[in-house]
């Protein structure tokens, strides 16, 4: 039974966030280059509204007030429709806070972004001799001299296969920065769904109902749109998900397509494997484990004849990101920062339901797998110093998971307020740069 939640987490959440934006703009003035404009976020202070606030708290309002009670008694099929069509509503809402232009458009085509090197596709003579030489314009100090520019900084920052992506919407006529960002946006958003789907295939169906509300109004929606890592978010969530559905070797295999893909889409992403393996762990089906292996490997197999060897960008990335803004942000600083960054995108229902006590009544086991590898891909990351600042979308892909707890809390609609009031203050009060 399902009691009160001691909220003692929350309080210590603030005080970090308090302090992480006190240590920051003092490190600031000290002459620290942290490239933040509002530690420790990457954002700036512009308190401003636009089109997208009527629409983004209609949507926070029917959430809270209906949300728990149609989670709890639409067919499942409708269910899913549902929370999928209000989840893109919310996120599509506050992007639009900033403006169609700014909030949407200017967000993937920008001089750092992947859709401004499309066109080098055309100009490297297509796809496949991209793949072939995309390595070689990683490296911002090559000293080859017919080597006369690099992938901008999302593109060379990530393996080959996130701008794969960004180069197919073009030739199938997204590649705008208005069409680019609602797909993003339509495939970050579907994470809550394919959280839900997870849940119920791991025998949990009142468990995803319940938490649904939650990954509808997830406050990291500020940052699925517009980001890549949003997608990447919904990708592997799917992925995930396909694999807590299998019972059979095809639908395996499958999953190990749609997760192998997701290790070239961030090189961080290779910590997602945490969440096969819990599902692994909780439906113990290893018989399993085989073909999905196969899928990922046919992925693998696949970029490494296409000419991209996923170690060697690796190595190269560690190169660039070594000589970028992260040479002069000080790791012991953004160890702890970077989980009050984190903070804004997990909420505080989701930081109350993480917190201890003996109130807060257990998850199924499934749950807490899940929950599990949030934290422990989120607690590897940012051991590994390669996440200094930004992992407020950086870590997208591990935030949707960490929601789950948010099924063992006591009166919802509390919370949901809070999750959304979070949401509307930061996008209200901040521009951030996704």
């Amino acid at each position: 039974m399902r009691t009160a939640v001691r909220t003692s987490l929350v309080p210590a959440a603030v005080l970090l966030v308090v302090a992480a934006a006190i240590v920051g703009r003092r490190l600031v003035a000290s002459g620290v280059e942290l490239f933040l404009g509002w530690p420790p976020l990457l954002a700036e202070w512009l308190p401003h509204v636009g089109p997208g606030t009527p629409a983004a708290v209609v949507v926070a309002v029917g959430t809270v007030v209906w949300g728990p009670e149609l989670a709890a008694r639409l067919r499942w099929g409708a269910l899913l429709a549902a929370g999928w069509a209000a989840a893109f509503a919310w996120t599509l809402s506050l992007a639009l806070v900033d403006g169609w232009q700014r909030g949407v458009v200017e967000r993937l085509t920008s001089g750092e972004e992947y859709l401004h090197d499309v066109p080098r596709v055309a100009q490297l003579g297509g796809i496949g001799p991209m793949l072939r030489v995309f390595s070689d314009h990683i490296l911002t100090t090559a000293v080859d001299p017919a080597q006369t520019w690099f992938w901008t900084t999302h593109v060379g920052g990530h393996p080959a296969g996130a701008f794969l992506l960004f180069t197919v919407l073009d030739r199938i006529g997204l590649g705008s920065g208005g069409a680019a960002g609602v797909v993003v946006m339509l495939v970050g958003s579907s994470a809550a769904v394919a959280v839900a789907v997870t849940l119920r295939a791991l025998g949990h169906e009142d468990l995803a109902r319940r938490v649904l509300p939650f990954s509808v109004l997830f406050p990291g929606a500020v940052w699925v749109g517009v980001s890549a890592d949003g997608l990447f978010a919904g990708w592997l969530a799917w992925g995930v998900a396909l694999l807590a559905l299998a019972r059979g070797p095809l639908r395996a295999f499958a999953a190990g397509l749609v997760l192998g893909y997701a290790l070239y889409l961030s090189y961080g992403l290779v910590l997602g494997a945490l969440f096969p393996l819990a599902v692994l762990l909780t439906t113990r089906r290893w018989t399993l484990l085989v073909p999905a292996l196969a899928g990922v490997l046919v992925i693998v197999a696949a970029f490494t004849a296409a000419g991209f060897w996923w170690f060697t960008g690796y190595e190269y990335v560690k190169v660039i990101y070594a000589a970028s803004a992260a040479a002069s942000r000080p790791y012991a600083y953004f160890l702890w920062a970077n989980l009050a960054a984190l903070a804004f995108a997990l909420g505080p229902a989701t930081i109350a339901a993480l917190g201890p006590g003996r109130e807060t009544s257990g998850l199924p086991r499934a749950a807490t797998w899940l929950v599990g590898a949030a934290g422990a891909a989120i607690l590897l990351a940012d051991l590994s110093g390669m996440s200094k600042a930004e992992v407020e979308r950086i870590w997208l892909p591990f935030a949707v998971w960490a929601v789950v707890a948010c099924g063992a809390l006591p009166r919802p609609r509390r919370w949901l307020v809070a999750q959304a009031a979070l949401a509307l203050v930061v996008n209200h009060l901040l521009l951030t740069v996704w």
